[in-house]
């Protein structure tokens, strides 16, 4: 016989192979379901009284007693009404599991979503963690455990106290959020933020807003990063900055290790110094706060501000330590040196700052121009004097030069020279040992010789910089050449050298890369 539904078989198939699959579903939605609706249960009330006006609600009276899905509330009266409501009123206590405790003065509970919401005086207690959540006004939902306020509430546990207009617990992740006037406060710091969150079983501080964190000491701000309450250290990002009363740091990021005193800056770091009149920028600093030590390296640049001029220095490594007096500092420069001045400008391998007296100090083949003056040797002093003129000192192998055409060049050589710096021009020189001189004396404007001169003690001052008097004070001996007798040979003192191409010509020019000074 022909079939009338030819498809029957098929939709048999079809329906017997998803029939386990639509049993499970109703399965599980009835037990999920269920749940959703278990009822609130009456433990205990020293009286019920049922609504007259609506025989859906029961009015508990005294020493109520319920329980919802393992949490068992208390107070000194209830309603408990459609749909699987309740009303809360004195002494409210809600208990999950002994180590949740909810307390306030009355309580609104929706069972189906088990959403309380909590007011007067309320208390939420993690048993656990030691952490206690106060508030006017509390949203906890007893399934999620997390719990909710938005007029003002704070966080207490064994070592901060933490308060804010708006936030929320999440206890099963062990987190805090807190928005707008948000405050920390510890033994240690005190902490202010817009906002911020708080790992309530590490201690961690995670900052996402603008944040400040003072302690005895420093004070730091960033609007992003994390700070940690227990042990101090930190790691600042977004406008990092740490600060003192004498000092700040800012950088791309800043890390801070509380307990032993250390840290470092990268990226656009800048150290400046009010005390001292510095400051010093650079990629990468690291720093020790017990020692008040620094290092900056990667485009070190140390800037030194005065009321005459401003100088500023590069060098791969700059470092900053105390001096042995209050306050004040010692800063080292290694490998590279190059400094900039309107006044003087100069080039070393090394060079040593002391903020006390204003002294720099340049080793290993230092080179020091001031004005049309070039000056060398083995090591140079470098003194600024508020009341007196500056001095230059030059040991060993001292030798200065003044260029006045590509062939004419007065040239000064000693074993040591002090020379003075008054209104930025070097006014007068002290030769002192082995003393030669070698320059071009004028008649008016015309150039009419060289004049050689030698002599171990030498005063030579300067006038419109140009040499003005030569006062030879032991044993000169001198000779004066035509300038149209004067041999090649004869134009230049043995150890001669003109470095003008090493010569920083601005404050950016510090960063141009050369030969080492003395090659």
């Amino acid at each position: 016989m022909k079939e009338i539904f030819p498809h029957t078989n098929y939709i048999t198939k079809q329906i017997l192979y998803i029939l386990p699959f639509v049993l499970c579903f109703l399965l599980f939605y009835s037990k999920g379901y269920s749940q959703e609706k278990k009822r609130i249960e009456i433990i205990h009330a020293d009286a019920l009284e049922q609504s007259e006006a609506n025989r859906d609600v029961q009015k508990l009276i005294g020493n109520v007693n319920l329980s919802h899905e393992g949490a068992l509330m208390f107070c000194d009266s209830a309603y408990v009404y459609e749909p699987n409501n309740m009303d809360a009123f004195g002494n409210v206590k809600i208990n999950q599991g002994d180590t949740i405790f909810l307390y306030s003065n009355k309580l609104f509970y929706k069972g189906n979503i088990k959403e309380a919401i909590a007011i007067g005086n309320v208390r939420l207690v993690n048993v656990n963690e030691g952490t206690t959540l106060y508030s006017d006004t509390l949203n906890y939902n007893l399934d999620t455990h997390i719990g909710f306020y938005d007029d003002f509430g704070k966080i207490v546990d064994s070592t901060n106290t933490l308060t804010s207009m708006i936030g929320q617990y999440h206890m099963r992740e062990k987190m805090a959020y807190f928005y707008k006037d948000v405050e920390v406060l510890n033994e240690d710091f005190t902490l202010e933020s817009d906002t911020l969150r708080y790992n309530t079983e590490t201690g961690m501080l995670f900052i996402e807003g603008p944040t400040t964190i003072m302690d005895s000491a420093n004070t730091m701000y960033a609007e992003d990063g994390w700070y940690n309450s227990q042990t101090g250290e930190s790691e600042l990002l977004k406008n990092p900055m740490l600060h003192n009363e004498n000092q700040s740091l800012k950088g791309n990021l800043i890390k801070y290790f509380k307990e032993t005193g250390k840290g470092y800056a990268l990226g656009s770091v800048e150290i400046v110094d009010n005390k001292n009149q510095l400051k010093v920028n650079g990629e990468h600093v690291t720093y020790d706060e017990n020692l008040e030590a620094s290092m900056v390296t990667d485009s070190a640049l140390l800037t030194l501000y005065s009321e005459e001029d401003t100088l500023y220095l590069h060098a791969d490594t700059i470092t900053a330590i105390p001096d042995t007096v209050k306050d004040e500092k010692i800063v080292k420069a290694f490998h590279g040196v190059r400094f900039f001045r309107n006044d003087v400008q100069g080039v070393c391998d090394s060079l040593v700052y002391f903020t006390v007296d204003t002294t720099v100090y340049l080793f290993v083949s230092p080179i020091l121009w001031a004005g049309t003056r070039q000056m060398t040797s083995e090591f140079i002093q470098m003194k600024s004097s508020a009341n007196a003129p500056d001095e230059v000192r030059l040991y060993n192998n001292a030798f200065i030069i003044s260029r006045q055409d590509s062939v004419m060049y007065d040239q000064i050589k000693g074993k040591n020279m002090i020379g003075y710096i008054r209104d930025n021009s070097l006014y007068k020189i002290d030769v002192d040992g082995n003393g030669q001189t070698l320059y071009y004396a004028q008649d008016k404007t015309e150039t009419i010789g060289l004049n050689s001169a030698e002599s171990s003690k030498i005063t030579i001052r300067f006038k419109d910089n140009k040499v003005y008097s030569i006062s030879f004070l032991s044993n000169p001996e001198g000779v004066l050449n035509p300038i149209n007798q004067i041999a090649d040979e004869q134009r230049k003192l043995n150890g001669f050298g003109w470095h003008a191409s090493k010569r920083p010509l601005t404050r950016f020019d510090v960063f141009r890369e050369t030969k080492k000074a003395g090659q």
